[in-house]
């Protein structure tokens, strides 16, 4: 049977697992969780050489003891108390009107982890331990657990893991931040600072003007305009040298008269004014404006459209996500946000996104159209917003249906048939995370759940309607692609193809095989969930029949004389 060598430390000490290519995925988080030496309650975090986090799961990549992964317990089980104790307070009422108020009005919970403890007196480890206790000496006493103790120990459980992991409820004093001590954060992880500070946005243009004056070398230049690119091996400060690279190459430069320095300084803002967000961040940014950039040597659009289009796409794509904050319009729109007041609750994002675009471009050393004339300066900012406000994906089925209906006779001089498809071109490269290869793009759906399960945590806070593809508590990641990409991912990519046959291999046929990876996935998921089910079924079962039998042999009494067991019947 085929194995796996996996090399990693556990604090310092070099470790090896070794298991079957086809072991369950429970088999072997079961088995780094052994070497760790954690509990069963821990929470371990695996990282690669690079410092990010990665999934321990079957799929895990095969290394060498010279790029060792690190294995972390990162949030123990401890302070562990006696079972006895469970009658001294009130506490199961208490944690459930918390978790409660916690879904219900947030503003009546302004308490500091001190204070909770405080009122509490137990950590989540005790709560669970507390939870056995009430169970077993409920058996012991009626006989069966009501179902209501379940239901506690579901609540109780669900609140543990949103106290652990998210960090919007850290004012309770016990998210586990990641960002301080010797551990290095996951590239999932929301910073504390929404926005860069200072110091980290001059670290990188440092590094970026040191880079800029490189040459980029021809291997680099063919693989940026592959739909296979990996932006996950580069630096901000590199990805900013790819993007002028990209302008490089389209001879934008020469064409509209840019100055280099001035292109440096316009992308130095942009990297500014992405946010410290798993999802829609700078490197987003980059994978967007990437696909772009290689649709157009895909499909040859150079032979097709005027470079002010392309210029005008590939601008679009940079700038499509500027200071978003991880929220999306719904979210902007019932919160009846800044935004949302502002633009009349209409596109509240992407019209912020072009505000903020041209509030750059409208600085002289941000300027990268500042040599042009005014006809053409008109024409650019008039695309790039159709373009951005594009990729609000309300406008989704409208402008699909009429790309679909001028297909059959498209004209690449019609200037209303050119306009759709730069806007379906923006569409595609701005979903389009499930067309690279899985390595890439299932990290990207990590980022974007983390995003999700963030906006609909601060729903339930704010007592605001949750959005339903974003719950943590429905949302699976197989289940969040397969729909996706079934009914909005593949109509989009196959339209497109109708058009430009050559991207059949290049994007839609890895998609269907995402769709396959994922729809694999939910149905290992879902048989998961039924021999979890049965298992818990079966245990409920043995456990009762246990408890009873115990309790019939506790009343049982020895005659005096004859020493014969005498059976007592018990209260039951």
């Amino acid at each position: 049977m085929a194995t796996k060598i996996i090399y990693f430390t556990v604090n310092g000490r070099p470790e090896q697992a070794e298991f079957p290519v086809d072991c369950p995925a429970q088999d072997v988080k079961d088995l780094f969780r052994s070497a760790a030496e954690a509990g069963p309650h821990d929470i371990l975090k695996l990282y690669n050489p690079k410092g990010n986090i990665i999934n321990i799961s079957p799929g895990l990549e095969p290394n060498s003891p010279n790029s060792c992964y690190k294995l972390e317990v990162v949030a123990a089980d401890r302070n562990s108390e006696p079972l006895g104790t469970f009658t001294s307070a009130p506490w199961e009422s208490y944690c459930l009107d918390l978790f409660q108020n916690c879904q219900q009005s947030p503003s009546s919970l302004v308490i500091s982890g001190a204070e909770l403890a405080g009122a509490l007196g137990f950590d989540l480890s005790s709560m669970e331990k507390r939870l056995q206790g009430l169970e077993k000496k409920i058996l012991m006493e009626a006989g069966e657990t009501p179902a209501v103790v379940y239901e506690m120990k579901k609540q109780v459980d669900s609140f543990r893991e949103k106290l652990e992991s998210v960090e919007h409820l850290s004012w309770l004093g016990l998210f586990k931040d990641l960002s301080e001590g010797n551990l290095k954060p996951s590239p999932f992880y929301l910073k504390r600072t929404l926005r860069k500070t200072r110091e980290e946005c001059e670290h990188v243009r440092e590094k970026f003007l040191q880079m800029s004056s490189l040459e980029v070398s021809e291997e680099v230049r063919q693989y940026l305009k592959t739909p296979t690119f990996d932006n996950w091996q580069w630096e901000d400060a590199e990805i900013m040298v790819l993007l002028q690279v990209m302008y490089t190459d389209l001879d934008f430069i020469a064409t509209f008269n840019i100055e280099p320095e001035v292109l440096q300084q316009f992308l130095f803002e942009v990297y500014r004014r992405y946010n410290n967000i798993p999802f829609h961040n700078f490197k987003h940014c980059f994978c967007v404006t990437q696909m772009m950039y290689g649709l157009i040597w895909l499909t040859d659009l150079r032979s097709k459209l005027d470079a002010i289009d392309l210029l005008i796409m590939l601008t679009s794509a940079v700038c499509h996500d500027l200071d978003h904050t991880g929220y999306n319009n719904a979210y902007q729109i019932n919160a009846r946000t800044e935004l949302a007041l502002r633009y009349n609750d209409i596109s509240p994002l992407e019209n912020h996104h072009c505000a903020v675009a041209f509030e750059l471009l409208e600085k002289t050393e941000n300027n990268i159209f500042r040599n042009l004339p005014m006809d053409q300066y008109k024409q650019i900012r008039e695309g790039i917003i159709k373009c951005i406000l594009a990729t609000d994906m309300t406008r989704h089925n409208d402008i699909l249906i009429k790309f679909k209906s001028i297909l059959p006779a498209f004209d690449f001089t019609n200037k209303d048939h050119k306009d759709v498809l730069m806007m379906i071109l923006i569409k595609v490269s701005d979903i389009s995370n499930e067309a690279r290869p899985m390595e890439v793009a299932e990290p990207w759906l990590d980022c974007l759940l983390q995003e999700f399960y963030n906006q609909s945590d601060v729903e339930k806070l704010e007592g605001l309607p949750v959005t339903p593809f974003m719950d943590r508590d429905k949302v699976t990641k197989p289940s969040s692609q397969t729909g996706f990409i079934r009914f909005v991912l593949l109509p989009l990519f196959i339209e497109l193809a109708n058009l430009f046959p050559c991207l059949e291999q290049h994007i839609i046929d890895p998609v269907r095989k995402a769709l396959d990876y994922y729809t694999e996935m939910e149905k290992a998921l879902e048989r998961e969930k039924q021999n979890r089910a049965q298992s818990e079924n079966a245990a409920k079962i043995k456990d009762t029949t246990v408890v009873t039998q115990s309790t019939a042999e506790s009343h049982v009494e020895v005659g005096p004389e004859a020493h014969t067991p005498q059976t007592v019947v018990g209260d039951t």
